[in-house]
């Protein structure tokens, strides 16, 4: 399934630079350990220090876009602990691929607008599937993080709710197609793609993705991205280890190899 990406995304604009640099911990800093925690933390987010060089192979919203942005993180004692904790491994996510129990957990946070999403969809993640999914080693949970206002919204909703009749890997190859996002995401239009993914209940899934559930959902996603830091789309984490972009997929191979090793008893 992956193929080369034909065009270049139509979001380049860069992220603000990190507001808060990582300092000394502990006695020597002078500084309480709360402080401490809290700075170690901002150093390990998605938004900050880790990957502010990856800048190219994401997209990021407009300036004052996201309810959540800018939201900080409270304080924690092992930052690195608290994100690979972020893994829900629920046997019930209709959004997930793969074993609960897999060793490594890839989580993703991305928007059906979003060109590199969609690159990464088509290019790489399909043969993170059939190398380590389908043998047990990865799980892939998605988040969904819209970005780019209320189409991004509603394609959100409307891939939960495909998820509720087990369409939601469908739904994702179909809007994440070549030229897919140009045509919007109007209820329309999610209709159609709801019918190409073979939603078998058109009329349920029209009632879910305007439902309460499906709000509840994305407000979980988004609540749980924004608390971390993640400022643009898609990013990822490998069993707590943060990845920002569309990275090549030699990237998550050597992300998904060394959390597997260090997975071991």
């Amino acid at each position: 399934m992956p193929t080369p990406h034909p065009g270049t995304p139509d979001n380049t604009a860069k992220p603000a630079k990190a507001s808060a640099k990582p300092g000394k911990s502990g006695k020597a800093s002078g500084k309480p350990l709360h402080i401490a925690a809290g700075v170690a933390l901002a150093a390990l987010t998605l938004g900050l220090v880790s990957w502010q060089a990856s800048t190219a192979s994401t997209d990021q919203p407009a300036a004052g876009a996201g309810a959540g942005a800018g939201a900080s993180a409270a304080p924690r004692t092992d930052p690195a602990a608290e994100l690979k904790a972020l893994a829900r491994r629920d046997s019930g996510d209709k959004l997930a691929v793969g074993r609960a129990d897999a060793p490594v957990v890839l989580i993703e946070y991305s928007d059906f607008k979003c060109g590199y999403c969609g690159k990464f969809a088509r290019d790489t993640e399909p043969a993170l599937v059939k190398k380590y999914v389908d043998n047990g080693t990865l799980r892939i949970e998605w988040r969904n993080f819209p970005i780019f206002g209320a189409d991004s919204e509603a394609a959100a909703k409307a891939a939960w709710a495909a998820g509720q009749q087990d369409r939601f890997a469908a739904f994702h190859a179909a809007a994440y197609a070549d030229g897919s996002k140009e045509k919007g995401f109007g209820e329309a239009r999610l209709m159609e793609l709801a019918e190409q993914a073979g939603v078998p209940d058109l009329e349920r899934f029209k009632k879910d993705m305007a439902g309460e559930q499906a709000a509840a959902a994305l407000k979980k996603d988004q609540d749980e991205g924004y608390r971390i830091g993640v400022t643009s789309t898609p990013s990822f984490l490998v069993n707590g280890q943060p990845i920002a972009g569309a990275q090549p997929l030699d990237a998550f191979t050597a992300a998904i190899a060394k959390a597997e090793a260090a997975a071991r008893p």
